[in-house]
């Protein structure tokens, strides 16, 4: 593959060399089964079990809260289902925001064709849930909230801490899908009532098909894979040594310079802000400008489309995304977009690019210019934009 700019760390991120070299042992050396009880197998268990410590410290949780899955969906679904199945006899009502991801979204339908009520609570025009109408949402028979702590798309940082307040004052449980949050935002689970949290290790430098799902002590809930007491039973099926061990490095690894790294990612997030915001004329950037994951730019630009945009950036060597990875193909516009109030043919023109530490300020120059080419290039060929630029003409 010859060089590139990569531009797509919320979709996945380069599993770091240090979590890569951690895990090498544990496929030819410490291959034992955890299970077992011989020093091979015992070797492994070890190997997991330290990674568990090291994941719960970065959270200020117990050890025994932690308990590892396949990523951030398998940790959404285990979450909502099992914590529904549990509590069904409080009630089946279930609050959840517009915005989250489909991990979250499509679940709560799954549970809603099996009896129980959802509530959507509605976003500003900045992505930010509205706390009023959640806590008018909130009934005798409400189980779960569940929001997410940073949005995927447009970066937007949701007020965690007032919303675990609320399902604390109100005796529900919450939960929050973290995967775009952990490791890039201090969390601390008891400061801000979380009950359930979802990661996924490869949004932070951690092999594919890792996650986690921290479940607070004394919380109710199902198991979700039956056959075995691994994960003390909650989770059957022999566990992923390697990929274990590489989810807690990768977590170490960030936590132990996640200030540094977030002021250079921000300061390369603001730097394309301004640029593409000054010199691209009718676009618009979504997601608070303040309250933003430090990686995170989105953009929605006039009479393009973002597939397009794409696939020309591609050809210049620049990956980028128009939201989340999860429904790359999808002909629909961003359901996130259109809950902040975009209308359909701006949200079709969004561009996400999220940078890493890794990214330079030369590749950022090089993005802007290739951005401005190609928005430029292809409005020149939209109808709608020359009449447009007509209109506009004639109206002077």
């Amino acid at each position: 593959m010859g060089e590139f700019i990569y531009l797509d760390n919320a979709a996945t991120t380069k599993t770091a060399p240090e979590a890569v070299e951690a895990m090498l042992p544990y496929f030819t050396d410490f291959y034992g089964n955890p299970s077992s009880i011989y020093s091979l197998g015992a070797s492994a268990q070890k190997a997991v079990e330290e990674a568990r410590e090291q994941i719960a410290s970065t959270l200020g949780a117990k050890s025994n809260e932690i308990y590892f899955t396949g990523g951030g969906s398998e940790s959404d679904n285990w979450a909502l289902v099992a914590a529904a199945e549990a509590y069904a006899g409080k009630g089946k009502h279930i609050i959840t925001s517009v915005i989250e991801h489909h991990a979250v979204l499509h679940t709560c339908q799954y549970l809603e064709k099996r009896g129980y009520e959802v509530t959507c609570i509605g976003v500003d025009e900045n992505g930010i849930l509205k706390l009023d109408e959640l806590e008018a949402a909130i009934r005798p028979d409400t189980i779960l909230i569940s929001v997410m702590f940073a949005n995927n798309e447009i970066g937007t940082i949701q007020p965690v801490r007032e919303i675990g307040a609320l399902a604390k004052k109100h005796g529900v449980l919450f939960h929050t899908d973290a995967v775009q949050a952990y490791a890039h935002l201090p969390i601390r689970v008891d400061e801000m009532n979380i009950d359930m949290l979802s990661a996924s290790g490869h949004k932070f430098h951690g092999p594919k098909g890792t996650g986690f799902l921290y479940i607070r002590t004394g919380v109710k809930i199902r198991s979700f894979l039956h056959g075995g007491q691994q994960e003390r039973g909650r989770r059957a099926g022999t566990e992923n040594v390697s990929g274990i061990v590489g989810l807690g490095e990768a977590a170490r690894l960030a936590f132990s310079h996640m200030e540094e790294r977030s002021r250079k990612e921000a300061g390369l997030r603001d730097y394309l802000i301004e640029r593409i915001g000054k010199e691209i004329p009718y676009c618009r950037l979504n997601g608070d400008a303040g309250r933003r994951l430090s990686n995170n730019v989105n953009f929605s630009f006039r009479f393009i489309e973002g597939e397009s945009l794409l696939i020309s950036l591609d050809r210049k060597g620049i990956c980028a995304s128009s939201g989340s990875a999860c429904t790359s193909g999808s002909l629909d516009p961003s359901h996130v977009l259109l809950a902040i109030g975009l209308p359909h043919e701006i949200a079709h023109g969004s561009l996400r690019l999220t940078v890493s530490w890794e990214n330079t300020m030369e590749e950022m120059d090089r993005t802007v210019e290739a951005v401005k080419e190609i928005v430029e290039r292809l409005r020149n060929m939209s109808p709608l934009y020359e009449d447009f630029i007509r209109s506009a003409g004639q109206n002077r």
